[in-house]
C-alpha cells in the first residue's frame, strides 16, 4: 500500500497517526509512506527520527489576534495546496489519510482535487475545524467517540476508538518501585502532561502537603518547567515528586488511580487500560474539546471530573478517597471503561481503509 499521512501540532494528532502507519506496515511490510506535516511543530522531528520520508508545510492555524499573519497565512495555504498537487503526483499514493490538526487541511483538498481515496480521523469529543470542513469532502471519517458521530455524515462515519489505544495495551508495563513507590501500597499518578501547568502545581501544592495520614502514595509530576522550584517544598515520604516520566503509558499500567488533563491519547489510554481516574480538563484548549471529553467518561460512569476553576485540595482528596476506599465504585469504574474502550482501533482503522480500497 502507498500511503501519505498528515497529522500535526501536538501529540495529540501524531502518535494516534503513527499508529495508524505503524499498523499498516505490521500488515503490509513493503508499503511505502509519505507523512507531511508542518515546518515548526513537533511531528518535523519525531517522524524523521522514526525513519520515515518528511515532507513540511509553512502554514499556520488562524488567530483572532494576530490578523497580519492570519492574511499572510491565506497565501501560504494557497501555496501549501499546490505544494502537495506535486506531492500526491508524484508519490502516487492508494489512499490519503488524515489525524487532525490544521496542516491536513490543504493535504486532504488536494488529495480530493485528484480524486484519491481519503480518510480523516478525530480524536476528540468535539471535533477540530479541519476536520469539520474536510468531512464533506472526505471518503471515510473515523471517530473516538460515540458522541462524535451527530457532527459527521454517519453513513460515512464509524465508532474506531483512538489508535493509541491498542499501543498502550501492548506495552510492557513499568513498575512503580522504578520511582520509589512502595508495591504493597495503593498508588496514585498525578499528571498535567511534559510541560505541566502552573495553576494545577499552585493548586495541588496544599493537597501534596496534607496527605501525609493517608494509605496510598502519590506520584506526582510537574512537568519539566516547574521541577526545580517545586521540589523545594517539603512533602511526606508518601509523596514522590519528579519532573517527567518516561513511558507514562506503561508505568501507568502499575498505577491504581490517575489525576490528569482529558488529552485525546490519555483519556484513550486510560479507557482502554480500565484505570479509574479523575479529570481535571484543560479550558485552554480549542472548543473546551477536554472538557467533553471528560464528560463523556464521567457521564458513563467511567470516572470523575473536577474543572480547573473548581479545583481545590478538599475536593480532590474527597474525589480519591471514594473511588480508592469504595471497592464497588472501583470496579463499576473499570467496567465501565472496558464498556467504553476499543482497544484494537489500529488494526479496526487498516481494515476499513482496506475495504474503501477495494
Amino acid at each position: 500500500m502507498r500511503v501519505i499521512i498528515t497529522a500535526g501540532g501536538t501529540g495529540g494528532h501524531i502518535y494516534p497517526a503513527l499508529a495508524i502507519l505503524k499498523k499498516i506496515e505490521e500488515k503490509e511490510p513493503d508499503s511505502e509512506f509519505l507523512y507531511i506535516g508542518t515546518h515548526n511543530r513537533m511531528e518535523k522531528d519525531i517522524i524523521p527520527k522514526e525513519g520515515y520520508r518528511y515532507e513540511a508545510l509553512e502554514i499556520y492555524g488562524f488567530s483572532k489576534s494576530m490578523i497580519k499573519r492570519d492574511i499572510k497565512n491565506i497565501g501560504l495555504i494557497y501555496k501549501a495546496y499546490k505544494k502537495c498537487l506535486n506531492l500526491i503526483k508524484e508519490f502516487k499514493p492508494d489512499i490519503v489519510i488524515g489525524v487532525g490538526g490544521y496542516v491536513t487541511f490543504p493535504v486532504i483538498m488536494a488529495a480530493n482535487k485528484l480524486g484519491i481515496k481519503t480518510f480523516i480521523h478525530e480524536q476528540n469529543s468535539i471535533p477540530g475545524k479541519s476536520n469539520r470542513i474536510l468531512a464533506k469532502k472526505v471518503s471515510m471519517i473515523g471517530v473516538s467517540f460515540e458522541d462524535s458521530k451527530k457532527y459527521f455524515d454517519k453513513s460515512k462515519t464509524y465508532l474506531t476508538g483512538n489508535p493509541c489505544a491498542e499501543n498502550a495495551i501492548d506495552l510492557k508495563a513499568v513498575s512503580k518501585t522504578k520511582y520509589g513507590l512502595d508495591p504493597k501500597k495503593k498508588a496514585v499518578l498525578i499528571v498535567q502532561g511534559s510541560l505541566g501547568s502552573k495553576v494545577i502545581n499552585d493548586k495541588m501544592l496544599p493537597f501534596l502537603q496534607n496527605i501525609e495520614n493517608e494509605t496510598y502514595e502519590v506520584l506526582y509530576v510537574t512537568g519539566k518547567d516547574y521541577y526545580e522550584d517545586y521540589s523545594k517544598n517539603k512533602f511526606s515520604s508518601n509523596v514522590k515528586v519528579v519532573p517527567y516520566v518516561d513511558n507514562l503509558s506503561a508505568l501507568m499500567k502499575d498505577m491504581d488511580l490517575i489525576v490528569t488533563r482529558a488529552g485525546a491519547s490519555i483519556t484513550s489510554e486510560i479507557m482502554a487500560l480500565a484505570i479509574p481516574s479523575i479529570f481535571i480538563p484543560s479550558p485552554y484548549v480549542a472548543n473546551n474539546h477536554q472538557y467533553y471529553n471528560a464528560l463523556s467518561i464521567k457521564e458513563g460512569k467511567a470516572g470523575e471530573m473536577i474543572e480547573e476553576k473548581d479545583l481545590t485540595a478538599d475536593l480532590l482528596k474527597e474525589k480519591i478517597n471514594n473511588i480508592l476506599n469504595n471497592e464497588q465504585i472501583y470496579k463499576e469504574m473499570q467496567y465501565n471503561l472496558n464498556e467504553m474502550s476499543i482497544t484494537n482501533s489500529s488494526t479496526m482503522i487498516y481494515n476499513l481503509i482496506k475495504n474503501l480500497l477495494r
